[in-house]
């Protein structure tokens, strides 16, 4: 772990689903070429034996940059830890409702959102200054109201 910490480092989360699409764009020359022009110097990809880890949390604290699939557990953990990031939507999966969290997050500038097919011009163009960073958002009204309608005493 101590020299992906040194290095300028992208990493890649790929989730529990198989993304074989986002594996190769990122393996290509084209997309490494860009990444390097950019400044980057190592690229990690999440394979099987990250599922021996219970969380991919150190690889994500020493990241410069994550390029990770749609899932929310994955967006959310990276924007928690203020890393700059990349959602690479899996376009194969049936109902993809995990788009629409993504493009929304990205409406809003907390992330870049690309598809397989569009992953190397946005990393051409990536520009991290225009990133706004994640505010978790208070839950405390919403589970007062929840527990006020099922009966529960206030706190």
């Amino acid at each position: 772990m101590d020299d992906f910490e040194a290095k300028r480092s992208v990493f890649v989360t790929l989730g529990t689903t198989s993304f074989d699409s986002l594996v190769r764009t990122v393996d290509s020359d084209q997309v490494k070429e860009a990444l390097s022009e950019k400044g980057y110097t190592h690229l990690v990809i999440q394979m099987d034996y990250f599922t021996f880890y219970s969380s991919i949390a150190d690889y994500l604290r020493s990241a410069s940059l994550v390029i990770s699939h749609a899932g929310s557990g994955s967006i959310f953990e990276t924007l928690r830890m203020a890393k700059p990031l990349v959602v690479v939507v899996n376009e194969d999966l049936m109902d993809n409702h995990q788009s629409e969290l993504a493009e929304e997050l990205a409406e809003r500038k907390h992330l870049f959102c690309a598809r397989p097919q569009t992953l190397y011009q946005l990393i051409k163009s990536l520009n991290l200054d225009i990133i706004v960073p994640y505010e978790p958002g208070d839950a405390n009204p919403v589970a007062r109201l929840i527990n006020k309608h099922l009966g529960f005493p206030a706190d």
